[in-house]
Order: C-alpha cells, then structure tokens, then sequence
C-alpha cells in the first residue's frame, strides 16, 4: 500500500492533474494538500456513482489466467476480506492499477557498519511528522522529490539536516514566470522546441534558467549529468534552508560507525540521531504468475507500458506504471480509456512482433538518454506519451481543424497549458464541457489567489503572441521558398513581386 505523510502538498498544479471531464473546483488552490485531493476524488466519486463498483478493504490474493484462457481471455481472481473470508471470481479482463510506490527500496547493503548505527534510521515511506526530532540530528539519503520535503521539513524542528546525494539534482520550482505553476508552462510549443532543437542546447537553455534561480554549483547540488538525464526534483524551499544553514548537502555515505557518519569526502558527523532512507520504490505483482509480467531490475515488458505483449488474448492492463515529467492522473486516465476500448475489441493491438519492437525502441531510447538507475526505467515525457495514447484511442486534438474551424480554441490549444480536456474534444467518450474546460483554465489558475481586492493599474497589452504567429509566417515562407533564398538574399524585390500574385488585390 502507498503511505505518505500528513504535510504533502502536491507537485503537480491542478488544471494539469485533473481527470480529463471533471476540472477541479474553480476555489482549490493550485497545488493541494493532500487532503483536498481526496475531497476531489470523492467528488469524482459522487459525481459518476462509482462507490458501489468498488470493494473496499479487500486484498488480492491471485489472478490467474483460466483454462481457456487463449478462447475467453477470462480470469481467476481470488480475493480476501477484512474479516479473513476468501472468495472466487471470474472477469472477463483485469486492470492492474497499483502503480510502482509498492516496495520501499532499503538498499542497506550499499552502507557498511549500518548495523552498527545507534540511532534510528527507516524509509521514507514510513516517515509521518517531525515533532519527535526536534533539535535532534538528521540524514537524509536522497535528493528526489521524497528526499528533498523531507529534509525541508525537519530542518524546520531539527538541530541540523545533512542531505546525502551521489549525483546531485537540478532543482525544479513550483512557482514558475509571473508567479504561475510552472508546469503550465509544459505545452505544446515546449514540446515543438524539444524535438527539434539538439538535446545539449535544450539542455543548456534549461540549466541556465535554473542557475539563474540560485547557482547549483555554489550550492554543492550541480550533478554531472544533464538537466533532461534524470527525473527532476521539485522544490521550492531547498535553496533557502540551505542559504540558511540548516541544510547541508553532503557526498554519498562512505559508513556508519556507532552514531557517526563518514562521508565519501571524508568529513564525519557525530551523533547522528535519525537516517531517512528516501531511496526510491522497487515494483511487482506477487499475485501474478511471473511468466504473466515478468520484472527484473523495475523493468518490466509491457507495450506502450500498458500491456504484456505476449498473451493469447489482451485482457490484461497494466494502468499508471510510468514516471512522467508531469501528472500521473491524466496519463492513467488515458491508458484505461485505450485499455477499455482494447478489451471491448474497437481497438486491435499490432502484431508481438510489432509490440516487441515499440517495447525494445523505449527502452534503447531510455537507456541513452537517462543516467543508468532503477528509478530510470519507465519514464514518460508528459504531452509526447499523452498524444501517442491518445492518436490510439481517436481522441487527439486535430490543432490545425481547430485553428481553421474554431481559431480561439485552436490558439489555446496549440499556446496554452496541455490540459487533459484536450483529449475530451473528439473521438470516444467526447465531453461536451470540454471547449468551455479549456476556455476557462485561467480563470480557474486565478481564482484561489483572489483573496484581496486590488486596484492596481492592469498591465499593459502583450504583444508576445502577435510576435510568435509573425515568426512562424516568416518560418513558414522561408521553408516553402527555400530553394530560392539565394536568389531573394541578391535580390528581394523580384520574389516579393512573385508572392504579391498569391495576395488578393487591393
């Protein structure tokens, strides 16, 4: 079972991480505590009745495949109550929703002398409050996301924190340009940029808009690797506690000795009273037979990462087994509505060989882009996997229809935030809100911070989309006279006069 403790506040904001036709409520701050999201999937809950489909504390024991499995694509599912009574059923498919915080990875053979430590040491799932260590000492081991509240937060009663990291970690803001969630900024014409441009220059441009911020190196975080080679962490509080020293970033731990801690640069720490292990997840389905979905070092076969592509009939998903550089919801919510349709037979899945190949692509492009680590091995980029699932199921925006038939939508679309009700304008299961949905985004990211009234003079008008649509005229001129460039550079008068025949007469 998934544990979090009670401060969480999401890192995601809510107009990327709501289901794709029930926006969260307009007044909902832009990224939540915990507890307000679980107001909101009990809204969902209510809204589409879906509280008696769900049995509640009841565990799984087995699914297996039937006897005549390759003719009815059936299941055995065996499950267990709260009251120990076990029970016996037959689906017709099965979706594996469980996600890949299953297991925490305790990786204490990689710290000699741990058994050895006299204070506490245990991961970070098991982590609640900080009030029991005030003034205590603190290590904290790793620098995700997990890693880096952690230590925020008990930094705050702690008498002092160390973060222990091998690589290091470009640091992510909630808060982006104007004060916006800076994953609204994750759209389209981002996404353009990042397919076009050179990896290294992307890169770079990112890593200087991050140093910009505070410089990572100064700061003892700048890893060796390259901004888009690891999954970033999100933070906005680390560089203060760090700026005000109740934060130090150390090397990887060389041992423990009793309460002391050496690191890899040779500096020790004495009277080391907890360790947090924020050391990431291992994932697994120990009530699926291993030949079903086999996994090995947190890899595990799957096409498009949804489904096993070996078995006689697809009646088995595996739903929200990605880390994306953006929000999970929307993304599991768009492979149960590829899923749904595959079991219905409207979608058919390509050949094993196909699916084998797609599996063996993700993987080589993975291996060469990420640094090498088991966090690494099902990572998604969030608008590139999103639109993929989507062409599947028939429901990705057709933006060049849009900007001809419905221009206003089409440039939200195209230059807006990629919000999941995108995938709500066409194809099954279209939702008649979703126009409106996107129409009103803003308008829902401002709402919650409109707490005081405020006259301040409106800013002045921005030319920053007239300027992009202008370069993308020009780009598109120079791409469809391309062969004649030369000729305009030596004379541009003579293929102004030839476009002029294309321009209706004045």
């Amino acid at each position: 079972m998934a544990s979090i403790y009670h401060s969480v506040i999401i890192n995601t904001s809510k107009e990327m991480m709501c289901f794709s036709d029930f926006p969260i409520p307009a007044h909902f701050p832009n990224f939540m505590h915990n507890s307000l999201i679980m107001d909101y999937f009990r809204m969902y809950d209510d809204h589409f009745q879906l509280t008696k489909h769900i049995r509640f504390n009841t565990k799984v024991l087995q699914v297996k495949q039937r006897s005549d499995f390759s003719h009815s694509g059936q299941w055995d599912v065996e499950t267990e109550n709260k009251d120990g009574k076990k029970e016996k059923h037959i689906f017709d498919a099965v979706m594996i929703c469980i996600g890949h915080h299953c297991h925490p990875n305790l990786p204490l053979h990689d710290f000699p002398g741990i058994d050895t430590f006299k204070g506490t040491y245990f991961h970070s799932r098991d982590y609640k409050t900080p009030e029991e260590w005030r003034n205590k000492k603190v290590v904290v081991i790793g620098i995700g996301n997990s890693g880096g509240d952690l230590a925020v937060e008990l930094s705050r009663v702690a008498k002092q924190v160390y973060l222990s990291t091998r690589r290091g970690a470009w640091i992510l803001n909630r808060v982006g340009d104007n004060g916006l969630p800076l994953d609204l900024s994750f759209d389209r014409t981002l996404n353009f940029f990042w397919k076009i441009l050179p990896y290294g220059f992307f890169c770079s441009l990112g890593e200087r808009r991050l140093n910009q911020r505070f410089d990572h190196s100064l700061y003892n975080l700048q890893p060796k690797h390259r901004l888009m080679s690891q999954h970033p962490t999100v933070n906005d509080e680390l560089p203060n506690r760090i700026l005000s020293g109740t934060i130090q970033v150390k090397p990887n731990i060389r041992r423990f000795q009793g309460s002391s801690v050496e690191f890899d640069d040779g500096s020790v720490v004495e009277d080391i009273d907890l360790v947090v292990f924020a050391t990431g997840y291992r994932f697994s389905f120990p009530f699926l037979a291993s030949h079903v979905v086999s996994v090995s070092e947190n890899k595990a076969s799957l096409y498009k990462y949804v489904f096993p592509p070996e078995l006689d009939r697809p009646t088995l998903a595996i739903i929200g087994l990605v880390q994306p550089l953006g929000a999970i919801m929307p993304i599991s919510e768009m492979q149960a509505r590829w899923a749904t349709r595959v079991f219905k037979g409207c979608i058919k899945l390509p050949s094993v060989a196909a699916m084998l190949k797609d599996i063996q692509c993700k993987q080589e492009a993975m291996t060469k882009r990420y640094v090498s680590s088991n966090r690494h091995t099902i990572q998604v980029d969030y608008v590139t996997y999103m639109d993929e699932i989507a062409e599947l199921v028939g429901v990705r925006p057709r933006i060049w229809r849009l900007l001809l038939t419905d221009p206003r939508l089409g440039l939200n679309v195209m230059f807006g935030p990629c919000t999941p009700y995108q995938y709500r304008l066409r194809g099954p299961g279209k939702w008649a809100g979703a126009r409106q949905a996107i129409l009103t985004q803003w308008e829902r990211v401002a709402q919650p911070m409109q707490t005081r009234p405020c006259n301040d003079p409106k800013p002045k008008r921005s030319f920053k989309w007239l300027l992009v649509l202008s370069a993308a005229v020009v780009g598109l001129a120079v791409l469809v006279y391309r062969n004649n460039l030369p000729a305009f550079v030596q004379d541009p008068t003579a293929l102004l006069d030839k476009m002029k025949q294309y321009l209706p007469a004045q």
